[in-house]
């Protein structure tokens, strides 16, 4: 009788994946269902990527984020970001010293390991542009001064949907800046009877201090580079190409993905690879995380926006066009 292969890993990932498995555990403590937007989140972590969670309020976008920030034992800060939010509110601003006649940089609350960005639709384009160095190049630079940030840095950000009132759409530099946009819709009927039941246990109300610390930033980093060091063969970094050059050349699309978007892809298919216990990425892994890194990188044409169909409809179309490496 013929035995099923047994294969193992050339990299080690038995303690990243008890690890995962206890991150989830915690966060569903408190959060019952969305496992793909947990999923993606710790991808995202493993990834060393920003994160973009849209949805209707209500749906525990804001408190996963804080629950999260409780899980990972890292600086933490939370900006609320407002109509009348200026960018020194964001990173900080220079205060003149009367007693030694100098200016002195005060760092704003931008300067954390996690930091939550709460509704970050709510201010305009200004405020919103203050980021995109930080994201990017993980620095700030004010008055001729280069700061950096400390290692990791991850910002994670909420956003209502842009059809509701009060809200400003996100430039195309700064949703190219976030590694995922994850759509969190509404829970099940099951799932809310769950939470229901959950929340009535608790005495009505999501206590964060069950949450325990299991992440630290030394930690972080180790897996990163675990993560870094996946088997990935040739034919998929064709796969992955052709998946984001699809996006360039789709009659539905107007403006079609960077080579960032390539590279994302990448990172967060090793990323998503590890944390379901594997060290090799498989065209599935790619599939798995593609839309979530694309959705918020292109624009499709006026006509199709006319018509309401989902950004997500046609790039499944687009994925299911590209042949699958076997």
């Amino acid at each position: 009788m013929e035995q099923t292969p047994i294969f193992e890993n050339r990299i080690d990932l038995t303690e990243l994946k008890t690890t995962v498995e206890g991150i989830r555990n915690e966060i569903g403590k408190l959060v019952i269902g969305q496992a793909k937007m947990v999923d993606l989140l710790i991808t995202a972590i493993l990834a060393d990527g920003h994160v973009l969670i849209e949805g209707v309020p209500g749906v525990a976008k804001t408190l996963t984020a804080k629950i999260l920030s409780k899980i990972l034992a890292i600086d933490f800060s939370r900006i609320q970001f407002t109509p009348d939010l200026m960018p020194s509110d964001v990173l900080g601003t220079s205060v003149f010293n009367l007693k030694t006649s100098e200016f002195s940089f005060r760092k704003g609350p931008v300067f954390a390991n996690l930091v939550l960005i709460d509704e970050i639709n709510r201010s305009p384009a200004k405020t919103q542009a203050a980021l995109f160095e930080i994201m990017e190049e993980r620095q700030v630079t004010i008055d001729g001064t280069c700061y950096a940030m400390p290692p990791p840095f991850i910002v994670v950000a909420t956003q209502n949907p842009v059809e509701q009132e009060g809200t400003y759409r996100l430039p195309e530099a700064q949703l190219d800046r976030f590694l995922f946009k994850i759509e969190v819709g509404y829970p099940t009927l099951e799932d809310e009877m769950l939470m229901l039941a959950g929340f009535h246990r608790r005495n009505d109300q999501n206590d964060l201090t069950l949450i325990q610390p299991l992440l630290s930033a030394e930690q972080i980093k180790a897996y990163r580079q675990r993560v870094s060091e996946l088997h990935i063969e040739p034919n998929l970094f064709r796969y992955i190409a052709q998946i984001v050059n699809k996006t360039r050349q789709n009659a539905a699309i107007f403006l079609g993905a960077s080579p960032r978007a390539s590279l994302a892809i990448l990172r967060s298919s090793k990323a998503y690879a590890a944390i379901k216990g594997r060290d090799f990425v498989t065209p599935e892994d790619i599939q798995t995380v593609a839309i979530p890194v694309l959705r918020h990188r292109i624009m499709l044409t006026a006509e199709k926006e006319m018509e309401g169909i989902p950004v997500d409809t046609i790039l499944q179309q687009l994925i299911a066009q590209v042949e699958v490496p076997r």
